[in-house]
C-alpha cells in the first residue's frame, strides 16, 4: 500500500489517537490537513498531537508555517504535495488526517483555476460588517451563498471577489469546495480520494469538546495567546483567540470565556459534519459505536481494501 488514505472529521473526534495506531499497523506517515495547527507555537490552543503521539510515527505540517503568514488551500497544497511525493517515493503510506476540509480537497481533488484577489475592492470589503458582507453576496449570487460559511469573514469577501470578477455566479466552484484559490492554474490530484470520515454521537462529541477547552484553558492556551506575535489573518480567526483576548483584558470572566470557546467549537464541529456528509464520498465510521482497538481495525481495512480496489 502506498496510495494516499485519509482520516477526517470534526474537532475533538479524536483522529490524532486513529490516525497514529492506523499509521503503525500500515507503516505510515501523517501529513497533518490542519488550518491552525500548521502555524508554530499555539501547541495547546490548536489541539496538536501530544508529544507522545509525534515520537510514535512521523508527522508531517505541524508547526512548520510562521504566524504571520497567511495560509489557505492553495498554500496547503504547495506544501503538502511534495511531502506526499516524498513518502510515497520511499515506500511508505501517506495518511492524510484532518478536519479541514478544503485543505483536504485541494490535495485530493485540485483546485480551480480563479481570479486573484483585487486589493481596492477587498479593502472595501474589509469595512463591511459580517451582515452586511452575507446580505451583499446573497444578492450577488444566492447559489454561492447557500453553500458558502456566512460566519466567516474572509471566505465571504473571497466569494464577493469572484462573483464581481467573473461576471457570473460561481455556486459551481464553491459547491466542489474550490472557491479560494487564487489565480493559478488548476492543479491535477495525485491520487484518487480515498478515506474515511470519522465522528461520534453528538452528546458524546459536544462533551468532548468541553472537556477538551477546559483541559486547554488549564494546560496553556492563555499564557500562548498572551505572548503570540502579531498573527496572520489566518491565524486571527484560531477559536479562542478573541475570546481569551477579551479575558486577558478583563472584559469578561474566565468561566464566561471558556462557555464562549466551547460554543464555538462546538458550532464548528457542526459545520465540519456538514461538510464532510455533502462534500466528500468517504466511508463513515461512528467512532461512538466501536472500542478503540474496534475503530482501528475498521480503518485499516478500508485503507487496504480501497487501496487494492477491492
Amino acid at each position: 500500500m502506498s496510495r494516499l488514505f485519509c482520516i477526517a472529521g470534526p474537532t475533538g473526534v479524536g483522529k490524532s489517537e486513529l490516525a497514529v495506531d492506523v499509521a503503525l499497523d500500515l507503516g505510515a506517515e501523517v501529513i497533518s490537513a490542519d488550518a491552525f495547527q500548521i502555524y508554530e507555537g499555539f501547541d495547546v490552543l490548536s489541539g496538536k498531537p501530544s508529544p507522545d503521539l509525534l515520537r510514535k510515527v512521523p508527522h508531517h505540517l505541524i508547526g512548520t508555517v510562521p504566524v504571520r503568514e497567511p495560509m489557505n488551500a492553495a498554500r496547503f497544497r504547495e506544501l503538502a504535495v511534495p511531502v506526499l511525493d516524498d513518502i510515497s517515493r520511499r515506500g511508505k503510506v501517506p495518511l492524510l488526517v484532518g478536519g479541514s476540509g478544503l485543505y483536504i480537497k485541494s490535495v485530493t481533488e485540485g483546485l480551480a483555476d480563479l481570479p486573484p484577489a483585487d486589493p481596492e475592492l477587498r479593502q472595501q470589503l474589509t469595512e463591511l460588517d459580517i451582515e452586511e458582507l452575507s446580505t451583499k453576496l446573497h444578492s450577488l449570487d444566492p447559489q454561492a451563498a447557500a453553500r458558502v460559511d456566512t460566519k466567516n469573514r474572509r471566505r465571504l469577501i473571497r466569494a464577493i471577489e469572484i462573483v464581481m470578477a467573473q461576471g457570473r455566479g460561481i455556486g459551481g466552484a464553491f459547491a466542489s469546495g474550490q472557491g479560494y484559490k487564487e489565480g493559478s492554474p488548476a492543479l491535477a490530484s495525485p491520487s484518487r480520494p480515498t478515506g474515511v470520515f470519522v465522528f461520534r454521537d453528538r452528546d458524546e462529541l459536544y462533551e468532548r469538546i468541553n472537556q477538551r477547552v477546559e483541559g486547554m484553558l488549564r494546560n496553556g492556551a492563555i499564557e500562548e495567546v498572551k505572548n503570540a506575535p502579531d498573527l496572520s489573518s489566518t491565524a486571527e480567526q484560531m477559536i479562542g483567540v478573541g475570546d481569551m483576548r477579551k479575558h486577558l483584558s478583563g472584559q469578561i470572566s474566565l468561566a464566561e470565556c471558556t462557555a464562549a470557546i466551547q460554543q464555538a467549537t462546538r458550532r464548528y464541529a457542526k459545520r465540519q459534519l456538514t461538510w464532510f456528509r455533502h462534500q466528500t464520498t468517504f466511508e463513515s465510521l461512528n467512532l461512538s459505536l466501536l472500542n478503540r482497538n474496534e475503530a482501528v481495525k475498521w480503518v485499516i481495512r478500508q485503507a487496504l481494501g480501497r487501496t487494492h480496489g477491492e
